[in-house]
């Protein structure tokens, strides 16, 4: 019976995120009022069925799903879905689903398709696993991977929304037309990007549109920046209690402090430059590979103390 329940939730998640997935970037540019309902409903109706398979997994095995590398992409997945959540309730500004529903739907693929069959079966935790603060450190490190993934995806797109069209309208001024504070009044945080950009010239709203994500970029790696800070420290009180020292400099711990100092450094930038320009952009974008080094480079070549669950 509960096998048949996670399928069933797996699969009408990934409909839900493909259907979201394929409308958001339309949403982004065109008023279809319609089409942004759905894919805001596909988005939500992902996340509840991502949320009960994750819940099932955790009353089968009395733990935290996140065993093998299987549970944690599931669980990566769920981290996107969530974060557009909670940004639709906050904002309710357009931008957030064209950045982390893709994120979603490739988290859920590469877990559903890209891996063995008896690596989707639940396991019982290696005895490295078996505590509490291991569970924190992993479930709070995944939510820092979703968040900068999303973040660093933000700080990137203004770079090719400078060369490219919004709403049909060419706009190839150059990146020194527009700052940080705009060129025309600034969107309120709980304003609809698309309605507003309808308002204005094609010039302007380009540089609305990259005001905005740059600052919403700003936030959402803020945010990620202290919650893997927070799964550093928490990682480390683990380590000490599991093997009596608090860093042994494994290959995803050393990669851990690059992609944090990747990400203190966009920081820096953006908060000292006047323009976002290249240079965050460039941090972001080392950033986003880092998080999938760390995330997937240890575990597919299964070296180092953080390999748990993959093909041994």
């Amino acid at each position: 019976m509960y096998t048949y329940m996670e399928r069933a939730f797996i699969q009408i998640s990934f409909l839900m995120l493909f259907s979201a997935t394929s409308l958001n970037p339309i949403n982004l540019f065109y008023e279809f009022d319609k089409s942004s309902k759905l894919s805001k409903g596909g988005m939500t109706i992902a996340f509840l069925c991502t949320t009960g398979f994750l819940l099932i997994r955790w009353f089968q095995t009395r733990h935290l799903p996140l065993s093998n590398l299987y549970e944690s992409s599931m669980f990566l997945s769920w981290s996107f879905s969530f974060l557009y959540v909670i940004s639709e309730v906050k904002n309710q500004n357009g931008l957030s689903g064209a950045i982390t529903a893709p994120g979603a739907m490739l988290t859920h693929a590469f877990a559903t398709l890209g891996l063995p069959e008896e690596m989707q079966q639940s396991t019982p935790l290696v005895p490295a696993l078996q505590s509490h603060r291991s569970m924190t450190h992993v479930s709070t490190t995944l939510l820092s991977y979703a968040t900068l993934l999303c973040g660093s995806s933000s700080a990137i797109s203004p770079l090719s929304i400078s060369y490219g069209k919004v709403n049909n309208y060419s706009v190839s001024s150059s990146r020194g037309s527009c700052n940080r504070y705009g060129t025309s009044p600034n969107i309120s945080s709980g304003t609809d990007v698309r309605s507003f950009l309808y308002l204005l010239p094609p010039n302007s709203r380009k540089c609305q549109l990259i005001n905005r994500l740059d600052r919403w970029a700003y936030q959402i790696i803020s945010l990620g920046f202290s919650l893997l800070t927070i799964g550093i420290l928490s990682g480390a009180v683990w380590a000490n209690e599991a093997r009596g020292s608090y860093r042994s400099w494994d290959p995803k711990e050393t990669w851990a402090l690059v992609t944090r100092s990747i990400h203190a450094t966009y920081l820096h930038i953006r908060i000292t430059n006047k323009w976002m320009g290249e240079g965050p952009a460039a941090a972001a974008s080392t950033g986003f590979l880092l998080v999938w080094v760390r995330f997937l480079g240890v575990n597919l070549l299964g070296i180092g103390l953080h390999n748990y669950g993959w093909l041994t």
